[in-house]
């Protein structure tokens, strides 16, 4: 198509566009087509014709509906030619919102007497999609209104694909959604992309597009999409609790509805951690605990595969569920043997305190829960107080079985298998020496630093004990001494170990040792410098700004309380599942303020050692207390 030709339909006077089509000079200057009338049949790269370049134009502009016009006259077949990607000047003229083009177009679509304005509006582009959809998409409810009063039908379209309706429901336009229910007399199409359904949209966007769905065709709630999922399956999957309670009353068959995996929403709520939503399927019908999916597992084994501890603990709890504890899936496992294998210590105390959860159920391959938590032991390098380690000596003091011994037990050891673990080792001791080892050192040098930099300062040359430091001689600067001296020590011990665990020409066996032992002395050591930098920081303060000198002392030690807390914990849990499994339910009254109590002892197990040996050098070893107080809290 010719530049000025594409100009002057886009933007220039509807008598210029008159008097080239016509052959007559025009204002604009278009060389020597001006001469003669252009192609009115001539394209676009895209496609696009005169009529799809002026239908385009936005604004209900006279103008543009002119030109229109008079490309109708000159050639009405324009009116209904495509462009490459399928659509028809009525596309263009309704995704640019121009409404009175749309009515004009559908006008001399009629023609004289003759309805080509069906075929027109039912025309669709290569995306499936009508003039009506661009209506939609627009917003503009006139529009709507006025292609749907031309064409009842035309809401029907496509069969295969995108509806009008559903495209206004997923843009949550609910008065264009209403108008086309209300003209097409409620026979319109409600599918969209992948087999979806208006409803598939509705119930994670409009809570009331949703109910007005529900009203007109309560079956969209049993429709799957090319997965199998139902709307209550995507309701589910954002744990939207109203909507799934709406979808049951309108149809409580959907909760025993599965997917193309099996997969029914009980499993969906339970791969989100929606525990709340699973209550209330549960308290709905009961009987859905049991639903199992292709691979034979119920909701609590997808709730401990997808680590979801709440539903685990709400499944513990709940008596009337205590019959599914011990399901098995088509591997034989429990949720246990699950529980075991994740390394959740969590999720199998809340299992192993439940007296119902059976300990000695085989799965396929013959192994108990024991026998499972003997292969999570993690390979190489670990320490005792892991996961995997606890679990396995909890499932020994309640007295779980192994079980069957089989013939691979007696084979000879695979030297390659034995080599392949070594080669691990070596990699895990190289891998945490390079980076244990640059933070001992840095301790290390902080602390020396520390030694020769007193908190207040030195005495000056012409005072007594030049070159010592103004806060000798009172209890704290001792205990800061103390504090600091023991994180030094400390980590120069880790760092020695770090180094000899990462000499290739140790010994493997010894590296694992050394590195094994430097972990525990680097954490004692940063807890010593945490001790060391409160203590300076309270001799600072403590003259002018006691309370303010306290506080800061007690934010440091949060870092301590960091460092206990997760531990203490998971001790605490894994204590109270074992009070519960062997019935001494009195351990468990005193399983919390145990806990605290342990927590204060790990705090200030470094404060009085450090405040004991600080007391014995500021009183030369005599039992008198220091005439100063104890502990900073005073």
């Amino acid at each position: 198509m010719d530049a000025g030709l594409l100009a002057m339909a886009c933007s220039g006077p509807f008598q210029d566009l008159e008097s080239l089509l016509n052959g007559k000079p025009a204002v604009y200057t278009l060389g020597s087509s001006a001469r003669q009338p252009p192609h009115l049949y001539a394209v676009t790269v895209g496609g696009e014709s005169l009529l799809h370049l002026v239908a385009a134009v936005y604004g209900d502009s006279e103008d543009s509906t002119k030109k229109a016009s008079l490309l109708y006259d000159k050639a009405p077949s324009l009116l209904f030619v495509q462009n490459s990607q399928g659509d028809t000047p009525l596309h263009y003229a309704a995704r640019a919102g121009n409404m009175r083009m749309v009515a004009l177009l559908i006008d001399l679509a009629n023609g004289e007497g003759i309805n080509n304005a069906k075929g027109l509006l039912e025309t669709q582009n290569k995306i499936h999609e009508t003039a009506l959809h661009e209506a939609v998409r627009s917003g503009n409810n006139d529009m709507v209104k006025l292609f749907m009063e031309e064409n009842p039908q035309l809401a029907r379209f496509p069969e295969q694909g995108t509806s009008p309706l559903y495209l206004a429901v997923l843009l949550e336009n609910k008065i264009i959604a209403k108008t086309l229910y209300d003209l097409s007399g409620g026979l319109l199409s409600y599918f969209g992309p992948d087999g979806r359904n208006a409803l598939h949209v509705a119930v994670q966007g409009s809570q009331d597009l949703m109910k007005m769905l529900l009203e007109w065709n309560d079956n969209l709630t049993l429709q799957g999409d090319k997965n199998g999922s139902t709307p209550l399956h995507f309701a589910v999957i954002g744990t939207l609790r109203q909507i799934c309670s709406q979808l049951l009353i309108a149809s409580p068959d959907a909760l025993y509805q599965h997917d193309h995996n099996g997969s029914f929403p009980t499993h969906v709520a339970a791969s989100v951690g929606a525990t709340r939503v699973i209550a209330d399927f549960l308290m709905k019908s009961p009987n859905c605990a049991d639903l199992r999916d292709a691979r034979g597992r119920t909701f609590l084994h997808v709730a401990v595969d997808r680590m979801d501890i709440g539903t685990v603990d709400y499944a513990c709890r709940n008596i009337s569920l205590s019959w599914i504890l011990n399901m098995q899936d088509k591997d034989g496992n429990t949720a246990l043997h699950l529980a075991i294998r994740k390394g959740s210590l969590r999720m199998f105390c809340s299992l192993l305190g439940n007296r119902q959860v059976q300990l000695n159920l085989k799965n396929e391959k013959g192994k108990t829960p024991l026998d499972t938590a003997r292969h999570a032991i993690p390979k190489g390098i670990y320490v005792k107080g892991e996961n995997e380690v606890r679990i396995l000596k909890a499932l020994k003091y309640v007295g779980a079985k192994r079980g069957i011994v089989h013939q691979g037990f007696l084979d000879e050891y695979d030297i390659d298998q034995a080599r392949q673990e070594e080669i691990h080792i070596m990699s895990q001791v190289k891998e945490g020496t390079q980076s244990l080892c640059i933070g001992s050192v840095l301790i290390a040098t902080v602390t020396f630093g520390a030694t020769f930099t007193m908190p207040g300062g030195l005495r000056d040359d012409d005072e007594t004990n030049a070159g010592s430091p103004i806060l000798a001689g009172t209890f704290h600067f001792y205990a800061f001494i103390v504090a600091n001296t023991l994180a030094f020590t400390l980590s120069v011990m880790a760092t020695i170990s770090f180094i000899f665990s990462g000499d290739p020409m140790v010994h493997l066996r010894t590296r694992k040792v050394l590195f094994i032992r430097a972990i525990p002395l680097l954490l004692i050591s940063v807890s010593s410098m945490v001790v060391a930098f409160a203590l300076g920081t309270y001799m600072m303060l403590a003259p002018i700004a006691p309370v303010s000198a306290l506080a800061i002392f007690l934010i440091l030690i949060l870092i301590l309380v960091y460092y206990s807390w997760g531990m203490t914990i998971s001790r605490i849990v894994l204590f109270t599942a074992l009070c519960k499994r062997k019935g001494k339910w009195y351990g468990i009254v005193w399983a919390w303020p145990c806990a605290f109590l342990l927590v204060v002892l790990i705090l200030s197990s470094l404060l009085l050692l450090a405040f004991k040996l600080a007391q014995v050098s500021h009183t030369g070893g005599k039992v008198e207390p220091p005439a100063q107080p104890p502990t900073p809290f005073a």
